[in-house]
């Protein structure tokens, strides 16, 4: 079988020389990690669209800050799964089935509260980022590991600036 109609057969296989078993972990790893995102994304959102209060003004803007920011990485994550020879989230619900990040579906969460549980969940992403980037410092992705470096760096950012808000929030 010629190279081309291997190609044509397997359209989803993309060349990498990682080895498969650190396609399947990586790709695995990289999918969970963005159903977590998306879950971190939509409940910023939620707490951005209903927040209330006297600090209304700046934390419905800091929260729509780290939206943008969350989402600007859920493409290069996808596409890193892809890029390396795996596959990635296909729906909603295959996201809500891998999210680690908890949704919140109150009716009303005070100010103080939604950035406390953002602060954590921020909190929590940081450690599952680091968890991915062993991994593929096991597997020699220096190149996925590298992406995850800067979203550490954002996420830890991310739960400073709501930590320090949330020192003030009533």
């Amino acid at each position: 079988m010629s190279s081309a109609e291997k190609r044509r057969l397997a359209p989803l296989t993309t060349p990498s020389d990682l080895a498969s078993n650190a396609i399947t972990d990586i790709s695995a790893a990289l999918t969970t990690l963005l159903a977590d995102m998306f879950a971190l994304y939509l409940k910023t959102k939620n707490f951005h669209w209903h927040m209330s209060g006297p600090h209304f003004r700046d934390y419905h803007l800091l929260l729509d800050e780290q939206a943008e920011q969350i989402f600007a990485t859920t493409d290069d994550l996808a596409e890193r799964a892809r890029k390396i020879g795996g596959t990635t989230l296909r729906s909603l619900g295959h996201a809500a089935r891998l999210q680690r990040i908890p949704d919140n579906d109150a009716d009303y969460v005070t100010p103080g509260d939604m950035l406390a549980e953002l602060c954590e969940d921020n909190k929590h992403l940081v450690s599952l980022l680091r968890e991915t980037h062993d991994l593929c410092d096991e597997h020699g992705d220096v190149a996925t590991a590298s992406l995850l470096e800067n979203w550490i760096d954002e996420a830890e950012r991310r739960t400073w600036f709501l930590f320090e808000t949330t020192r003030q929030a009533k």
